[in-house]
């Protein structure tokens, strides 16, 4: 029996003759050389049972500050507590469309496209920003004790008075000059004050001038867009985005300094610019045993990626014909939730969750394409992965793998053979496929959807 390197890095190609590698729900971990076992899957974070539900519309933004969330759904701003206790704090003059927010740790700004709202924590004041030098804004944020928002269709950001998101004057502005493209967000980070156009970045800084304090930085404005205003996430140490420059084809990059980096496979780009719309991509970050994931969604492809900060590697998550249900995220007393994407509900992102709130996750991948020059016989083929891993009853307690060959380089399979991964507590069973055939040319797909912990090894052994 040999050893075989069966599952790479890689994803589908143009070409299936190439690659027609696959990971859904699956991300890599690159282990040290002397643990005999060079790459490892495993299974994705789960949705658990919801934290709190709002009904059948998706909430409109998410944010977290001190002991609560806050979430506005349709026109209303509610805090929730950690026993999902939601309480109404204020009502907002639209009902639809993203909002944003910002805070200095006791007052948050809201802006949702037309209006901008403040709620004080300590006082549970909510109220409309009704200063007439007020405008509407795409988004905010929040630095050096200013509130700063982008207004709508214009090159132009403006700063509140100082801890005061109500109070505006109408000189306390400033227009990103690099270029006459309108702004798309605005973003503080590392001291910073980034500007996302259409077609360019621009960073500003606080010179503490008693006047209006911000001044560009030098000539640090950057030919790259922002292409998907939802897909700006704080992302490891810095920013990462669905961006786009001049050349047209858009790239999820991540700010190193003021140098956008493409982190997106060929195979990746490829498969995301042949999508109709990009514009109303989304994303959220997380962080799981100690690597940071970036997840882009595509709504109009209905598709969702999971980028691995770590080992630089794409997933496909989700489901066999629909994106992921995690739409925009907060970090909630130390832990990630995600708004559900078609419906009201909150869910805890969570790793020990083998279902997506009782939704089976199927986790499939593809292999690398193993050929030559003669028929390769195969009487036995043995897929290394965690077994023993059963549920105590029901579906799972005796959890199946499928296994389907194709011979023409991934373009059809044949029938799906179905193994036992062991019930809970065999850790020694082996799923084993005998007498598979021969051919020159072997790509084999493995298939899971109990909701049990998966691990499976890059390595097989072919006898």
């Amino acid at each position: 029996m040999s050893r075989q390197s069966l599952f790479g890095v890689g994803l589908q190609d143009k070409s299936l003759n190439v690659s027609a590698q696959r990971r859904l729900n699956l991300w890599l971990e690159f282990r040290p050389e002397d643990d005999g076992v060079r790459v490892v899957a495993h299974g994705t974070p789960g949705l658990a049972a919801p934290l709190v539900d709002f009904g059948d519309t998706p909430p409109r933004g998410l944010h977290s500050l001190g002991d609560f969330m806050y979430v506005v759904h349709r026109g209303t701003l509610w805090q929730v507590n950690n026993a999902g206790v939601a309480t109404n704090r204020g009502t907002l003059l639209t009902t639809t469309g993203r909002v944003y927010f910002a805070d200095n740790g006791t007052i948050i700004m809201v802006v949702d496209g037309q209006f901008g709202y403040t709620f004080n924590t300590s006082t549970n004041a909510f109220a409309q920003i009704v200063s007439a030098n007020f405008n509407a804004g795409n988004s905010v944020t929040w630095q050096d004790r200013y509130f700063i928002y982008d207004k709508v269709n214009s090159g132009r950001f403006y700063i509140s008075a100082l801890d005061d998101p109500s109070t505006w004057s109408a000189l306390d502005f400033a227009n990103a000059e690099a270029s006459p493209d309108n702004l798309v967000r605005v973003m503080a980070d590392h001291g910073e004050l980034i500007l996302f156009g259409d077609l360019t970045i621009e960073f500003w800084g606080n010179s503490g001038a008693a006047d209006f304090p911000y001044v560009r930085l030098g000539s640090s404005a950057v030919e790259w867009g922002l292409a998907a205003r939802e897909s700006l996430v704080k992302f490891e140490t810095s920013l990462a985005f669905l961006g786009k420059n001049r050349m047209g084809e858009a790239q999820v990059v991540v700010l190193n300094g003021y140098t956008p980096q493409n982190v997106g496979s060929q195979d990746f780009l490829d498969a995301i610019n042949k999508y109709a719309t990009l514009s109303d991509a989304t994303a959220f970050s997380y962080m799981q045993n100690g690597h940071a994931f970036y997840q882009i969604n595509f709504p109009t492809a209905n598709k969702s990626w999971l980028y691995d900060g770590g080992t630089k590697v794409w997933s496909e998550v989700g489901y066999d014909n629909s994106r992921h249900r995690g739409n925009m995220s907060t970090l909630f007393l130390g832990k990630t939730y995600v708004a559900d994407y078609s419906n009201g509900r909150i869910y805890k992102l969570d790793p020990t969750s083998f279902t997506d709130n009782g939704t089976s996750i199927p986790r499939e991948l593809i292999s690398r394409h193993l050929a030559g020059d003669n028929y390769i016989p195969i009487s036995q083929l043995w897929v290394d992965m965690e077994t023993g891993v059963g549920t105590t009853s029901g579906q799972g307690s005796d959890p199946q793998v499928m296994l389907a060959c194709s011979n023409d380089f991934g373009h059809s399979y044949g029938p799906e053979i179905w193994r036992s991964a062991g019930p809970l507590g065999n850790y020694g069973w082996r799923a084993w496929w005998n007498r598979l055939g021969s051919d020159y040319q072997w790509t084999f797909k493995l298939r899971i959807t109990d909701p049990v912990k998966v691990a499976i090894k890059g390595d097989g052994y072919v006898q």
